[in-house]
Order: C-alpha cells, then sequence, then structure tokens
C-alpha cells in the first residue's frame, strides 16, 4: 500500500526532526506560512494537500522535488499544466502510451529527448 500525501509529509517531516529539532510541526508550519494545525491535520490525513505554493515551501523545507510532493498530492505543477492545456490530446495520448513502460525504458526516453538524440 502506497503513501498519502500527508503521511509522507509527516515520516520526512520526523526523520529530519531526529537529528534537528527544528523540524518540528510548529516551527515547519511557521517556516512555510501555515498554522501548525492545519499541518498537523494535513499530515493526519483531515484536511487535503495544501495549494501548489505551499506544497513547493513544505518540499524546499523538507529537501524534496517540488513535483515529487505535489504528484502525491493529486496535482500538477501550473507550468506543467499550462503546457498540457496547449496540446491535452498528445498529452493524453503520450502518457497514456507510457504508463505501462518500465522505468529504465522510461528513464532512457527521457534521457534521450532532454539530449537532443532521438
Amino acid at each position: 500500500m502506497s503513501r498519502t500525501f500527508g503521511e509522507y509529509v509527516r515520516e520526512r517531516r520526523e526523520e529530519l526532526r531526529e537529528e534537528d529539532a527544528r523540524f518540528s510541526v510548529r516551527q515547519v508550519a511557521a517556516r512555510i506560512g501555515v498554522e501548525p494545525s492545519y499541518l498537523s491535520k494535513v499530515e493526519r490525513g483531515e484536511q487535503p494537500p495544501p495549494s501548489e505554493a505551499t506544497i513547493a515551501a513544505l518540499a524546499k523545507e523538507l529537501g524534496e522535488a517540488p513535483e515529487v510532493l505535489l504528484a502525491m498530492a493529486g496535482k500538477v505543477p501550473s507550468d506543467l499544466l499550462g503546457i498540457i492545456r496547449r496540446r491535452p490530446r498528445l498529452f493524453s495520448d503520450l502518457l497514456r502510451q507510457l504508463q505501462d513502460l518500465p522505468d529504465h525504458a522510461l528513464l532512457r526516453l527521457v534521457r534521450e529527448v532532454r539530449d537532443g538524440e532521438w
């Protein structure tokens, strides 16, 4: 079973807190601009994941990639959403075709596109 967004955030924050007391709910919440009770409720799954901006701040605070936390939250980064909206049918088809590829094949494809070797 995969972890929810909140479970993942809580586990990561607690992991960091073992080494550094600055990663308490109260202190992390203050640094990302939310109330501690709200962050606690998000971690427990009592509130849905926060906005893209708050998730990005939380990702930075926890040393995580914002795209990963956004995906776990069921959100698409606004820059990617703009790209998808320009050609929705093509991106829909592309994602459906890619969904069953093994990770190594996806990584190879990404490298080829990034390096212009296709």
